[in-house]
Formats: structure tokens, C-alpha cells, sequence
């Protein structure tokens, strides 16, 4: 696993909880609109780590993740987590989410936002207040709390966001660009929190930042057209992710993009 080492052991155990590591299983799952096929009868199996999710828009990466996340229902197929499927408490109750754009409330605190957040995952009020508390430090918005969140800035509105994925302790972790917005310090932050998650959850990762996926990644899945095209280690697909980014994107990593 990747870690820069940054994080204490208080830190890691906030992170990671004390859950027994599970497995997600995708068997045949397509989704279909009309006459076009978004997935296509996907099939992968992922166990705790920290996997990247590479594809140009239209891959179909975004619905893949729904899917996983239970917003959208496959058209075929069937996904489950630890062995309960995608339509049952028990595997709600594993899943954080972070999307690409979520929605907060503009006139909450943090701390507000984040004891709301816990309510709706079930999460009781005892733990709720402890849990918030510990994640407002981990992020670094622990002297933030009481503010309003119209008045965070782009990178504080996501740091909050990726603490509320991580409220329930989840088992799964599922993250769309979560690094939109963010400095080069909070990334690199950013980075050590997702590689202590993968210690003992999974995480499936959607960026078109490279780096973040070289300096965090251990697994590199390619989609094209709705395919899961390449599965592997990231020190083995480097030629390869060079290649398919060129493809896809028409610059190299690293480029610079307008």
C-alpha cells in the first residue's frame, strides 16, 4: 500500500475503524438507456485497496460508480458487498460516497452539515458528535466547524465533503473527482487519508489526475465504451496508461489541460 507515512496511528485508526474487510462483486452488470449501452456486462472483483478508475467522459466511470453507490440499478446483472447485495441496508450501511458535485447547505456550520449527514446514515447521536469531531480535525476544519459553509472556500467545501463520506466507517469508499478544487498541499493530504482508507476498505478512485492515481493507486482499471478494458498494477500499466491517456485525451500525463 502507498502511504507517505504522514499520518499518525490515532489518525489511521479514525480512518480506517474497526471493520472486518469485505469484497465487492460486479457479475454481468450492464446499464441501458433506450438503445445504448452505458456498461457492458462488467465483470471484477475488488478487495481492500485503493484502485484508480481511468476513462474519458462517456467511459461510462460515473455510472459505474451510481451503480455501485445504488443510485442508479443495473439494467442486468447484480453487485454486491460482503455478500449483501446492493439493495439492502447491510450494504448501505458499508458504502461512503463523495460525487463529483455534491450538494451541501450553504447556511449549516460544518459541524452542522456533518451531524445531518450522520442522521440520514443512522448513525446515533452519541457517536454522531465524537465522529464529526474527529473528522473536522482529520481534514484540518476543526477550527472551521462553527462557520457557515458559504463561507469555505472550494478546497474546504471538499475536505468537508470527503469527511462525510467517511462518517459511517465504510467498508467501501467511492470518490469522483475528489480532488476538484483542491491545493497542492490539500492533495497531498488528500492523498495520505485515501491510502490509509485502503489499508482495510476498498477505494475506487475516478480522476483525470494522474499523479493522484500514481502516488495512491496499488490497481489501475481502464474503461472505453462502457468496458472495463485494463486491470492491473500501477507499476506494471505505466506504458500502457501513458498510452491509453494519449489516446484518449490527445496530450500526455502531466499536461497541462485547457
Amino acid at each position: 500500500m502507498k502511504n507517505s507515512g504522514q499520518l499518525n496511528k490515532v489518525q489511521e485508526s479514525i480512518i480506517t475503524g474497526k471493520g472486518v474487510p469485505v469484497a465487492l462483486c460486479i457479475e454481468n452488470v450492464c446499464k441501458k438507456y433506450q438503445n445504448k449501452t452505458v456498461v457492458d456486462h462488467m465483470h471484477l472483483r475488488l478487495e481492500p485497496g485503493v484502485y484508480g478508475l481511468l476513462g474519458a467522459n462517456g467511459a461510462g466511470k460515473t455510472t459505474l460508480m451510481r451503480m455501485i453507490c445504488g443510485i442508479l440499478r443495473p439494467t442486468e446483472g447484480k453487485i454486491t458487498l460482503g455478500g449483501q447485495s446492493m439493495d439492502s441496508e447491510a450494504y448501505r450501511s458499508m458504502l461512503g460516497y463523495l460525487p463529483q458535485d455534491f450538494g451541501y447547505y450553504p447556511d449549516f456550520t460544518g459541524r452542522e452539515f456533518l451531524l445531518y449527514m450522520a442522521a440520514l446514515k443512522g448513525i446515533p447521536k452519541s457517536r454522531a458528535r465524537s465522529r464529526s469531531r474527529e473528522l473536522l480535525e482529520l481534514v484540518g476544519l476543526a477550527e472551521q466547524a462553527h462557520k457557515k459553509i458559504k463561507t469555505y472556500s472550494g478546497g474546504m467545501k471538499q475536505r468537508l465533503g470527503i469527511a462525510q463520506a467517511l462518517l459511517n466507517e465504510p467498508r467501501l469508499l467511492v470518490l469522483d473527482e475528489p480532488t476538484a478544487g483542491l491545493d497542492p498541499k490539500e492533495r497531498v493530504r488528500f492523498r495520505d487519508l485515501i491510502a490509509q482508507a485502503g489499508q482495510s476498505s476498498i477505494v475506487l478512485l475516478s480522476t483525470h489526475i494522474v499523479s493522484d492515481v500514481e502516488h495512491i493507486a496499488d490497481s489501475i482499471l481502464m474503461m472505453r465504451e462502457g468496458r472495463l478494458i485494463y486491470q492491473g498494477k500501477w507499476e506494471e500499466s505505466r506504458g500502457d496508461l501513458e498510452a491509453f491517456y494519449l489516446e484518449q485525451f490527445g496530450e500526455e500525463p502531466g499536461q497541462k489541460r485547457n
